[in-house]
């Protein structure tokens, strides 16, 4: 398979979209694995999983891609861990649910660890040469914290600096009241769509459909002032609010002051979006479970319940489900033999083209 076909013009005036067996190859989609998944950086959680020392958190990253298992950790200092999840003795998985402990431990041979990773005591090793070494210990994940939300990359890429991921929003949102967030858990969501998850992102990213498939939210955004803003690893999507719909109060010292934004659409490559509302911040999370079928997790955290019913916040089930149809149809339209690839809007789709620059080049590298 050469590595053509994941060629994306620089130029979005003449670009061509991604070839339709991107979204349809098994090899494809295999590979991704490897070059994509296993480099970059996903959400993991929020902070509370873990709020007081000796809590334990374990989670599968990625299952169906990935299927990595992890365990998120609170030592005695007040530092938050992020361990492989799997026991360096015989490969048992160590933590099987929440709860709080002084250490962990591998109920198969009993080989106990620290909640920082560190190897600590194990049974009958006593004549075992050469024990313990630094491959007796949990590995470490690298974890990036922003606000409250964690996400944790297996090998990040040298150029993935989660501080230069983080740092737009850092830019943007650091005056926002994030200290105040609560999980809805109860308003907590998972929708499962039957198409490959690039398709997911494809659509998050522009605001050309929202007239078309959006009806509700076309009723409270300005479409004609519809704004997006590339940085390396990340797009920002500017939702304004129509006249007399709900918009941020941002103060005179905020780069968009005097805007009325009525949300902001980050998305951080590839599977992790953070939508920032008056009433607080709806994280989606796209996990790929097969090639032809993707978990889009809905996550609200609260500051300002009683904003949640107005403005572009509001009704994010029904336009999820508008999502989800839009891109199964077109799930079933890139299987075509009669359709290879398509041309960009240069006023509507540079987050596309944005993308899928991003996905060629991780495709490309070994």
């Amino acid at each position: 398979m050469g590595d053509a076909l994941f060629e994306i013009d620089p130029d979005i005036r003449v670009a061509r979209t991604l070839p339709a067996r991107v979204y349809s190859d098994p090899e494809i989609f295999r590979l991704q694995r490897e070059r994509l998944f296993a480099r970059t950086w996903h959400y993991a959680g929020h902070a509370d999983l873990v709020k007081v020392a000796g809590q334990v958190y374990p989670f599968t990253l990625l299952p169906g891609v990935l299927d990595e298992p992890l365990v998120l950790t609170r030592d005695s200092s007040d530092r938050i861990h992020c361990l492989s999840n799997v026991c360096t003795h015989r490969g048992t998985v160590v933590v099987e649910g929440a709860g709080v402990e002084q250490q962990l431990r591998c109920r198969y041979h009993g080989r106990r660890f620290a909640l920082d990773g560190r190897f600590h005591s194990m049974p009958e090793f006593e004549q075992t040469a050469n024990f313990p070494a630094k491959t007796d210990d949990l590995t470490e994940v690298p974890l990036g914290l922003w606000e409250r939300f964690l996400l944790v990359a297996l090998a990040p890429s040298a150029q993935m600096s989660i501080a230069a991921i983080f740092a737009p929003l850092v830019a943007r949102l650091h005056q926002l009241p994030f200290a105040e967030l609560t999980f809805d858990v109860l308003s907590a969501r998972d929708y499962l769509v039957n198409a490959n998850w690039a398709l997911y992102i494809d659509n998050y990213l522009e605001g050309f459909h929202i007239p078309y498939v959006h009806s509700s939210l076309a009723t409270t955004l300005d479409y004609g002032e519809y704004t997006v803003e590339l940085q390396r690893l990340s797009v920002l999507q500017l939702g304004i609010a129509k006249p007399g719909e709900p918009a941020f109060a941002l103060p005179r010292e905020h780069p968009d002051h005097g805007r009325a934004v009525a949300a902001y659409y980050f998305w951080l490559f590839p599977t992790t979006m953070f939508n920032v509302y008056p009433w607080g911040v709806s994280v989606n999370v796209v996990t790929p479970l097969a090639l032809d079928r993707t978990r889009v997790s809905f996550l609200p955290f609260v500051w300002d319940a009683s904003k949640r019913d107005a403005g572009a916040g509001a009704g994010l089930d029904r336009v999820e489900r508008e999502d989800e149809a839009i891109v199964e149809s077109v799930q079933r339209g890139v299987r075509s033999r009669l359709y290879e690839r398509g041309r960009y809007s240069p006023a509507r789709e540079t987050g596309v083209h944005h993308f899928h620059r991003l996905l060629a080049e991780f495709m490309s590298a070994t």
